[in-house]
């Protein structure tokens, strides 16, 4: 029986304390299959902490694990896009550092894949999440979004713990702009998507990374690289502000016709003058999120910079992102 590789993409950062717990995990599982192997591609996304240290030390005792030290801190996604471009396994795994994510569960997230019913299968926790409320508004706001944009189906939940075919791996990595958003780009490549749900498990070691402005440029990367509606949005909110001014100005005319003697009011002005005002900000707002994200792609910003590897071969493909020294 010919073995099957599976390739486990772990984002690294502040995790030098279960980075290490994640990867024996993912030994210890894989092991219970003898047609599968695995190589786990752990990603130092510039974490303050030694975690560095520890994957180097994992890579020494283990050639199944490689390393992709990166020179600059871009994010899970951009950490997760430089994982990709190495990966070479069939099924491609992406999972958090933290031992939250529910490997004792795998095989039941890999089964739909494995068997041809999906090409993408994630997670969807079930009860209470172990989260903080910044990440629970987050990630509801996020999943509103993605559903409104992004056009997938409510009942539909985008995970961190998600199994994918190598064929949607090759369509993700054909993203060359600085801003990936790797959940969508998934379902951009197949509508194929499938949650299973599991239980997520309680931290017990460190502390959570994500922030609300880790939130809101997560939610800013959902509105700008996938869909065009938020600019048809701003014009019909354009349209509708044009429509009330003009109402309130036939309001006006007729009010002075029928009561001559009444001054007009300085506060109802104002407050038209203020709100209109505010309304076009916001329009040249989102706009100007457009533009500056246009002229940062035509600049070619990388999606991540890669200082050094360890274990990793070279592949043929060439990736979106700047290596200083291998």
């Amino acid at each position: 029986m010919q073995t099957q590789l599976i390739s486990f993409v772990i984002p690294c950062y502040r995790s030098a304390g279960s980075v290490a717990l994640v990867i024996q995990e993912i030994r210890d599982v894989v092991a219970q299959r003898a047609e599968f192997d695995y190589e786990v591609i752990a990603v130092n996304d510039c974490s303050p902490d030694n975690v560095l240290e520890v994957l180097i030390e994992e890579a020494r005792q283990d050639k199944k694990v490689k390393v992709i030290d990166l020179a600059k801190n871009g994010g899970r996604h951009n950490a997760l896009m430089a994982g990709y471009h190495v990966a070479r396994g069939k099924y491609v795994v992406c999972l958090d550092d933290d031992c939250q994510c529910p490997m004792d569960r795998f095989w039941d997230l890999l089964r739909p894949v494995e068997e041809g019913l999906a090409d993408v299968s994630m997670a969807k926790y079930v009860g209470k999440r172990q989260q903080s409320g910044i990440k629970n508004l987050g990630s509801l706001f996020n999943d509103i979004g993605a559903t409104w944009l992004l056009e997938k189906p409510r009942d539909l939940h985008f995970s961190n713990f998600a199994v994918m075919r190598d064929y949607i791996r090759e369509e993700v990595v054909r993203y060359k702009n600085p801003y990936p958003y790797v959940t969508g780009l998934m379902y951009r490549a197949s509508a194929r998507v499938v949650n299973v749900e599991m239980e997520d498990r309680e931290r017990t070691i460190g502390q959570g990374n994500y922030t609300l402005r880790k939130s809101i440029a997560l939610l800013t990367n959902v509105f700008t690289s996938f869909s065009v509606k938020p600019l048809r949005l701003a014009s019909m909110v354009g349209v509708v502000c044009a429509g009330v001014g003009f109402l309130y100005l036939l309001f006006t005319v007729i009010w002075k016709l029928t009561h001559p003697l009444v001054t007009a009011g300085y506060s109802s002005l104002l407050s038209v003058i203020l709100f209109v005002g505010g309304m076009i900000m916001l329009m040249l707002g989102v706009i100007g999120e457009y533009v500056g994200r246009i002229y940062i792609c035509i600049n070619s910003a990388p999606q991540f910079v890669v200082r050094r590897t360890y274990n990793v071969e070279e592949r043929e493909e060439e990736p979106s992102r700047q290596e200083v020294s291998v």
